[in-house]
């Protein structure tokens, strides 16, 4: 952070993401989810090489991306590839589809001239697409199908992980769920890892292996999709499931739970202990002078980070 117009001078620094440890296996799925602030998008970031780390590792397919030499490094980036939140606004407005399919393959120098058109063939007729999309520009197809022309793209260099980040927050319920359909059905097709960022837990669940929760920088819970889902153990994972709207209007006013009250504080100086004990209801003495570290819980041994968890170790 700086101050001043004409002499600029650093005043503090804010950690986006802070100690965070994450693992994606191969052919599944992570969600990562948070609310807006949580560093979710910077962890996606870091991870497809548009951020660089100031501390840490960045590991892929056991190597350090930060260690290896650059032209290793420059293949290795073909692996992981990202799908936009916005796709009209990660296109170029003035380039037909066939260019901004074919922009990642001219770069790394992918196959010949043929190899690529073809490829592309393929690519467009994998994600639900006519060829006659090739010769139109972004502004000419749907949110859906933009985001299905953002998926072929990522695909284009056939990488192992992808980092998708809110890839169908912007869409309508029934296009978002041809997209999850989609992406669901090409993972297991083609075998592809997939770091899944949002908001929307119900979303998550429905795609994802396992799920990771984020709360100011911090990963406060990891695990199995339907243990994280049913049986939480930190109190901002129980609130974020507080937030899922139900269809049955009597459940829905039944509830005794709204998710999590308050704001969330600032980033730059974050509360000290647990981060979330200034908006917590279980917040005890010891959530402000102790960091609670992640412990297994419950048989699934999920790890969280509570000092009063909702379920016992």
């Amino acid at each position: 952070m700086t101050s001043g117009l004409v002499l600029r001078r650093t005043v503090g620094a804010v950690s986006a993401v802070a100690d965070v440890s994450l693992t994606v296996r191969q052919g599944e799925t992570l969600g990562l989810v948070g609310e807006s602030g949580c560093g979710r998008t910077t962890v996606g970031k870091l991870v497809v090489g548009l951020e660089r780390p100031t501390g840490g590792s960045l590991v892929f397919d056991g190597r350090d991306l930060a260690l290896v030499p650059r032209t290793e490094r420059r293949r290795l980036r073909r692996e992981v590839q990202l799908m936009f939140q916005d796709s009209y606004a990660a296109m170029n407005p003035r380039m037909p589809v066939h260019s901004i399919m074919r922009e990642p393959l001219d770069i790394h120098r992918v196959d010949s001239q043929a190899g690529r058109d073809r490829r592309i063939r393929q690519i467009l007729d994998l994600v639900g697409l006519p060829l006659t999309a090739l010769e139109r520009y972004p502004h000419e197809f749907s949110g859906g199908r933009r985001q299905r022309i953002g998926l072929a793209r990522a695909l284009a260099l056939r990488p192992r992980l992808i980092v998708a980040d809110e890839p169908a927050s912007a869409l309508d319920v029934s296009i978002q769920s041809q997209v999850l359909n989609l992406m669901s059905d090409l993972q297991g097709e083609l075998g592809l890892s997939c770091l899944f960022i949002s908001h929307d837990l119900s979303v998550v669940r429905y795609l994802s292996d396992r799920i990771g929760v984020m709360y100011l920088g911090k990963l406060v819970e990891i695990g199995p999709a339907p243990s994280v889902y049913t049986r939480p153990v930190h109190h901002y994972t129980r609130g974020l499931l507080d937030t899922i709207p139900v269809a049955d209007p009597v459940v829905e006013k039944a509830r005794s739970s709204r998710g999590i009250a308050g704001e969330l504080p600032s980033a730059v100086d974050p509360p000290s202990g647990c981060r979330l004990r200034t908006r917590c209801a279980a917040a005890r003495q010891p959530c402000a002078e102790t960091e609670p570290p992640l412990t297994a819980y419950g048989p699934d041994g999920h790890p969280a980070a509570c000092h009063f968890p909702l379920r016992p170790a």
